[in-house]
């Protein structure tokens, strides 16, 4: 580890991430899951503002954080946990993206810290394992450039990326969806592996196996994909475990249109414009 004296204040992006394919290849006798997944990750997300302080103390604010208000524990008090420095951590979080969503929120918010620690004080051997522990999409998510993951998706390799810029647009129907239940309901059924080739290649020949599961839990989500077919995108599709979905443009414009008309036909939903990193 390196250690460099730490600036009065911080800040870090959460980046949002999206699965552009997510192939589910069986049932492990430890209860988790094979996958093959394309991770990549949206230039906006939660935001993260540190300061030094006595001891590690987390704020929440922004549109979801009333979502988290009940809960015991954050992870972001279990990173820092896993983290060592000289002094305490004051961690102010805008929650910013949808709890509960595939879009790795609280991974992300992980990742950031990490990003942060190795920024100041470098990251410790062993940091991956730890990392993992926290969640299996974390490694990923602390790196938050796009890669491919298998195993339980804590199996990194890099993927150099043809869609770097590619405007996205993020849809979630405000409606919270937990991986157990999805994971749960999936039928058992391998559907063939993640195909090869370019990130674009990917994304348009794989598919997400976790769609019909969320939509039999969450019937929302197959409105929102159907929203989403109608808007010219050349992909649209959920990520992760839902309920967010994606959709992928080819130029901003159309994508700006398409947020546009989201805004006034469904207020009710959640939207974010931004671009794959």
């Amino acid at each position: 580890m390196t250690t460099q004296a730490m600036p009065p204040m911080l800040t870090e992006t959460a980046y949002a991430k999206i699965n552009l394919a997510l192939h589910v290849r069986r049932r492990r006798e430890d209860g988790y899951h094979e996958l093959e997944t394309y991770f990549a990750f949206v230039d906006a997300g939660d935001g993260l503002t540190v300061e030094e302080a006595a001891a590690d103390a987390l704020t929440i604010h922004g549109e979801f954080a009333p979502l988290l208000a009940g809960e015991e524990g954050n992870l972001v008090l279990d990173a820092l946990a896993l983290l060592p420095r000289d002094a305490g951590w004051r961690v102010a979080l805008d929650k910013a993206l949808p709890v509960a969503a595939g879009l790795g929120g609280g991974s992300a918010d992980v990742g950031a810290v990490f990003r942060l620690m190795r920024r100041v004080h470098g990251l410790p051997d062993g940091w991956q394992a730890a990392a993992a522990r926290l969640g299996a999409d974390v490694p990923a998510c602390v790196e938050s450039v796009s890669m491919i993951g298998r195993g339980t998706g804590t199996d990194l390799a890099p993927a150099p990326t043809d869609l770097a810029g590619c405007p996205v647009l993020l849809v979630n129907p405000r409606v919270p969806l937990p991986t157990g239940p999805v994971f749960r309901a999936w039928d058992g059924m391998d559907r063939g592996a993640m195909p090869q080739g370019t990130a674009r290649e990917i994304a348009v020949k794989g598919r997400n196996d976790l769609e019909a599961p969320a939509i039999s839990i969450c019937p929302p989500v197959a409105d929102v994909l159907a929203a989403l077919g109608e808007t010219g995108a050349f992909l649209s599709r959920m990520s992760g475990s839902g309920a967010t979905c994606f959709a992928l443009f080819e130029d901003a414009a159309a994508r700006d249109d398409a947020a546009a008309r989201f805004a006034a036909d469904h207020p009710g939903w959640w939207h974010l414009a931004g671009a794959l990193r």
